[in-house]
């Protein structure tokens, strides 16, 4: 009897075990997909990841349901929320791949450095939604500018280091050669600008950056890019500058030949001593002609035979 009493026990043990393995495995096993959603840390000098799992599909709940996550910090990991009841989120409107977020006049009077880790934590967590490839910030109805009032334009998850800490605040200058069209549309003119730029981003976006700003005030030259491209990437391997644009780039506004419009980029990159070449992509496809004369699958070297007098 008491041996019997003792295997019942036994088997008690062991199947109590076993439920209690498989709702861990249950457990584990979360439904849905996983998202990065970012919060500020204690000392605002990082931003932190902190998982979260959602089974929400449909892109403009999900929009909804990631903003209410990043206006609720965790007690537990102590970190705090990005969207805090020190300004008010105003609007949200998807076009296309772009979120533009708009804020009250509160949002402006944060301090620098938390400005900026504010941005990188919502940036990188609503780009991780599929069909959200930038986001753009407004106070109001008014572009939002840095602390040097330029206008910070469309943001993606690149733009932002992870853990910046101080560098994710620091500003240098720079005085850059950049080549726009004359007049007439058929030449480059030389421009030299000086610019106060975030050293969070590479020396070669800053560059295509200025280019799709076109002309500043006083330089006597005319734009090249259409200003609605949106930069996808832009890297450098062995001195070949890979930029990689979306399909807006394809659609030309302005009275330029396309040897301007290509080569305003060319020249521009290779004045920087990093640089000796440069491939172009749309959408990742080098397999694309611009205006139908020019093909992107070539790597470009610099022309200074379209730079006029």
């Amino acid at each position: 009897m008491m041996l019997k009493k003792a295997e019942k026990i036994i088997f008690l043990i062991l199947f109590t075990a076993a439920l209690i393995c498989a709702c861990g495995r249950q457990q584990e096993a979360k439904p849905g997909k996983v998202y990065n959603v970012y919060y500020v840390n204690s000392d605002e000098t990082a931003i932190v990841p902190y998982e979260y799992v959602t089974e929400t599909t449909d892109r403009g709940a999900l929009i909804d349901e990631l903003l209410e996550q990043l206006r609720t910090g965790s007690e537990r990991l102590k970190y705090k929320a990005p969207l805090t009841d020190k300004f008010t989120l105003l609007d949200c409107v998807v076009n296309e791949d772009q979120l533009t977020l708009s804020f009250d006049e509160n949002y402006a009077w944060q301090e620098v450095t938390t400005e900026v880790l504010v941005r990188a934590a919502i940036v990188r967590t609503l780009t991780q939604i599929d069909g959200i490839s930038y986001v753009a910030f407004q106070i109001k109805s008014e572009p939002l500018v840095d602390a040097y009032g330029m206008v910070i334009g469309n943001m993606n998850a690149d733009m932002f280091i992870d853990n910046a800490g101080n560098e994710i605040n620091t500003y240098e200058k720079v005085k850059l050669t950049l080549y726009l069209a004359d007049e007439s549309g058929s030449k480059l003119k030389t421009v030299s600008r000086s610019v106060v730029y975030n050293s969070n981003i590479s020396m070669e976006r800053l560059v295509v950056e200025q280019l799709l700003a076109g002309p500043g005030e006083g330089e006597k030259a005319f734009p090249t890019i259409n200003p609605d491209t949106k930069i996808i990437s832009v890297n450098v391997k062995d001195r070949i500058c890979y930029v990689d644009f979306d399909s807006t780039f394809l659609t030309q506004i302005y009275n330029v030949t396309s040897d301007v419009a290509i080569y305003s980029i060319i020249n521009s990159l290779a004045e920087l001593s990093s640089v000796n070449k440069v491939q172009i992509s749309i959408n990742g496809d080098t397999n694309v002609n611009y205006k139908e004369n020019i093909s992107l699958s070539t790597v470009f070297e610099r022309n200074l035979e379209l730079v006029g007098e």
